[in-house]
């Protein structure tokens, strides 16, 4: 057995959809494709659970919480973005996370801000037409969603994403995600995971 699939590598080649009874770690997230093929690339000591969903906050935490009460996990978390969500329900789907115990990984706007905090601090708003094309120019590619060598791409600079990502945050006082255009809470489902790696 080579020393990636040793490390919980295996769990890649799952079907999206099977329950895995020794999984720790369980990530539900909005995006079907994107988000999931960026965590299921973390090389891991513990097995993680990851869904793909395609549908909305609050729906993401319902999904969530079913999984939960049908498999313990150590941690649980939904991953998802504040889009075009309604006002109101991107809050609501964060309380109703808190209340089970579930850990939220979010983006306002979107996902691709975790990624571009990997090259630059951004802290003004933007369209996300503007994230796909500052992605494509640093990346030195034409940025496409569900990319499956994101995470290969970004690892070396992934440090600098969660400073980024931690300064940003706390430019908002007092945090209102909802509103808080750009933010990111990704980079603590991102030391979570790295965390398992050192276990």
């Amino acid at each position: 057995m080579n020393n990636h699939a040793r490390r919980g590598g295996d769990y890649l080649r799952r079907p999206i959809n099977q329950r895995d009874e020794e999984a720790v770690v369980l990530i539900v997230c909005e995006g079907e494709k994107t988000e999931p093929n960026y965590f299921r690339s973390f090389r891991v000591s513990k097995k993680i659970h990851v869904l793909g969903e395609g549908d909305s906050p609050l729906n993401l935490v319902k999904k969530a919480r079913e999984e939960q009460r049908e498999q313990q996990y150590d941690q649980v978390w939904c991953v998802f973005d504040r889009d075009d969500v309604p006002a109101g329900q991107f809050n609501t789907a964060l309380q109703q996370a808190a209340q089970y115990g579930i850990h939220i990984a979010y983006s306002n706007q979107c996902f691709e801000l975790w990624y571009l905090l990997h090259f630059h601090f951004y802290n003004t708003a933007m369209p996300r037409a503007t994230y796909r094309r500052l992605l494509s120019e640093e990346l030195g590619v034409d940025y496409r969603k569900a990319r499956p060598d994101m995470y290969a791409l970004l690892e070396p600079r992934q440090a600098q994403a969660i400073r980024h990502a931690k300064r940003l945050l706390a430019l908002y006082q007092p945090p209102n995600p909802e509103k808080d255009d750009p933010s990111t809470t990704v980079f603590r489902l991102v030391e979570a995971l790295n965390a398992l790696e050192r276990e």
